[in-house]
């Protein structure tokens, strides 16, 4: 078997994923021939992990690349394409590939209608920025997103950068990254929240209390589904709720609102999977749709 043809890559945007993403091509063997980087720490990443790659404005990144990977903000990146597109610096057969997890390959078609390849690989993953998320890319889930001629292409890409394809319709895109952020961005918000409150309840070591815990949690969850709840919600203990409302309220406003939304998701999941009867629940949102327990 011969080896697929190595490409000339140039890299939009050396954050914290475009560098690593950068990095892992060079990997699998294809040349970073270009980046762009605008503030000095996408400057520092670039040095880094892709040493020795010219650091140059972004057309001539387009310009020396047979694959342009544009790694940017969601919110930027359709405006960038379109600047690109009416700057008329796509080459035809060029693949572009952007990370974004919002968006499928739509978005590309400024870039699209000028002759691009358009793919969308979004890797599952958060990252430091750094050469110890190469390893993290090793059957890392990639969101993909392509015109079905370019599919395997697109496959092919996260495979050989370690990664494991997951094919996203592009009807879903936003509901799948929603679902991640879900997870992902509020189960951070999750734990530094509650490590925070502990703190404030005289744990010195807040973390080391939390970690056995949620690490289970989270392994009986996503072995388990709703059948891993446990605690006052699930067993509809209205009054312990109410306590908890009261407290946390003393610490944060913020919080509580937190708590008794969480409350609410939480107690109709019990019910729905037959682990909080009708009777206990009534009671329990009562309790989570007054003030009760937080003046």
């Amino acid at each position: 078997m011969t080896a697929p043809p190595r490409l000339r890559v140039g890299v939009i945007g050396t954050g914290r994923a475009g560098s690593v993403i950068g990095a892992a091509l060079h990997r699998a063997g294809h040349v970073v021939v270009a980046v762009s980087a605008v503030s000095d720490l996408s400057q520092l990443r670039a040095q880094a992990l892709l040493p020795g790659v010219p650091i140059v404005d972004i057309p001539e990144v387009v310009a020396a690349a047979d694959l342009v990977v544009v790694a940017v903000p969601d919110d930027v990146l359709p405006g960038l394409l379109q600047g690109l597109a009416a700057a008329n610096v796509v080459k035809p057969g060029q693949f572009w590939v952007h990370l974004s997890g919002r968006y499928g390959t739509e978005v590309m078609d400024p870039v699209t209608k000028l002759g691009a390849l358009p793919l969308a690989i979004h890797p599952v993953m958060t990252f430091t920025g750094t050469s110890m998320d190469l390893t993290r890319l090793d059957e890392c889930p990639f969101g993909v997103t392509a015109p079905d001629e370019l599919r395997s292409a697109a496959e092919a890409l996260v495979i050989e950068i370690g990664g494991d394809p997951i094919w996203v319709p592009e009807e879903k895109r936003a509901l799948y990254h929603a679902a991640l952020a879900f997870g992902s961005n509020y189960l951070i918000t999750l734990v530094t929240q509650s490590a925070e409150l502990l703190q404030q309840a005289g744990i010195d070591h807040p973390q080391r209390v939390l970690a056995p815990l949620l690490s289970a949690s989270l392994d009986n969850a996503l072995r388990l589904g709703d059948q891993a709840l446990t605690g006052p919600v699930a067993r509809g203990d209205a009054a312990t709720v109410a306590t908890h409302l009261a407290v946390i309220a003393e610490q944060s406003s913020t919080a509580a609102d937190a708590y008794r939304a969480m409350a609410r998701v939480t107690a109709d999941r019990s019910v729905a999977a037959g682990l909080l009867s009708t009777s206990l629940a009534e009671a329990l949102l009562d309790v989570l749709s007054t003030d009760q327990g937080v003046k």
